[in-house]
């Protein structure tokens, strides 16, 4: 396969990169920044440019001529698209309708690959009793400005299917974590402030609402994923990627203290409470499992260990 990977620098795209290359795909990737140490690495050819620059990315698109395109390039912390939704709109709505627009451009010289588009559980807004695993049928209800962003863009690509032809997937991510995510995101923060206090410091953990359920799964499973429904899924089709099991927070934080055997105190930050949380939010993954025959495989616990140990390496090397 040859594929191209958009927003390659950021936590998924590495994960990407490897999970990609070890299937033995010709690999073009693009970010925002120099090529990180890893592309010689991976023999990964790689492109600096702002993928809303149309021109740009229908050069390296012509260029690649990819079978497949993984669109990652986004603006993805709700906290961020509050404090600037202009910004959240702009790099993640008009970056995929660049990409598209090039692609149809392109398409006049064959090159017709699939695109798979990822998304977030975030557009199926607030759940305020649950009511069972979400289906990719439930009606989208975005309640920030990230939510909204994910909704428009995924109107684009349904768009570029049915207007263009365009072989559009979208994967529509839960959440998901594992070594190496940013620490704005809930468990590498626990894991680093945890790993903190083990080194001294002060032992006290500012949490926000650990009673809220999540639905996690590890990153190199989400990964899986998105090569499979690159591979298998159905053009114009919407897929859930999630576990199917909903994780109290409060218990991956208990589990992440015992891993590290921490002496601390837990006290709630209410600053860090977000109004239009849900109390749970948990996706069914059967439709991904009937078109890919993909499965986690990634235990929890597995992912906490390795998350913590890589927050604890990361403050040795500091």
């Amino acid at each position: 396969m040859r594929a191209l990977i958009t927003g390659a620098g950021g936590f998924v795209g590495r994960y990407l990169v490897e999970a990609l290359t070890e299937r033995g795909a010709s690999v073009t990737a693009t970010g925002d920044h120099d090529a990180p140490a890893w592309c010689a690495e991976r023999g990964v050819a790689w492109h600096a440019l702002d993928v809303r620059d149309g021109d740009a990315v229908e050069r390296v698109m012509g260029s690649a001529a990819p079978e497949a395109i993984f669109h990652l390039a986004a603006q993805s912390f709700v906290p961020e698209s509050l404090a600037h939704p202009r910004e959240t709109f702009d790099a993640n709505v008009m970056g995929t309708l660049a990409l598209f627009q090039g692609l149809q451009r392109l398409r006049a010289r064959d090159l017709d690959p699939v695109v798979l588009v990822t998304s977030s559980a975030e557009v199926y807004g607030a759940i305020p009793e649950y009511d069972g695993p979400l289906e990719e049928i439930r009606p989208t209800n975005p309640r920030n400005p990230y939510a909204a962003s994910k909704v428009a863009q995924e109107a684009i690509a349904q768009a570029a299917f049915h207007a263009w032809g365009v072989r559009s997937v979208i994967a529509r991510s839960f959440n998901h974590t594992g070594p190496g995510q940013s620490r704005r995101f809930v468990v590498p923060s626990f894991a680093h402030r945890i790993a903190e206090i083990v080194a001294g410091g002060d032992p006290t953990l500012w949490v926000g609402n650990i009673e809220s359920m999540r639905d996690f799964t590890d990153v190199r499973d989400v990964v899986r994923a998105y090569v499979l429904l690159a591979e298998r899924g159905v053009a114009g089709e919407t897929y859930n990627v999630c576990s199917g099991y909903a994780y109290p927070i409060k218990d991956l934080l208990r589990d992440l203290i015992l891993l590290s055997h921490a002496a601390l105190y837990v006290k709630e930050d209410r600053e860090r409470l977000r109004p239009s949380d849900s109390p749970v939010l948990v996706g069914s993954n059967a439709k991904l499992r009937a078109a890919t025959g993909w499965a986690p495989e990634m235990r929890i616990e597995r992912t906490l260990e390795d998350v913590y140990d890589f927050e604890r390496a990361t403050l040795v090397r500091a």
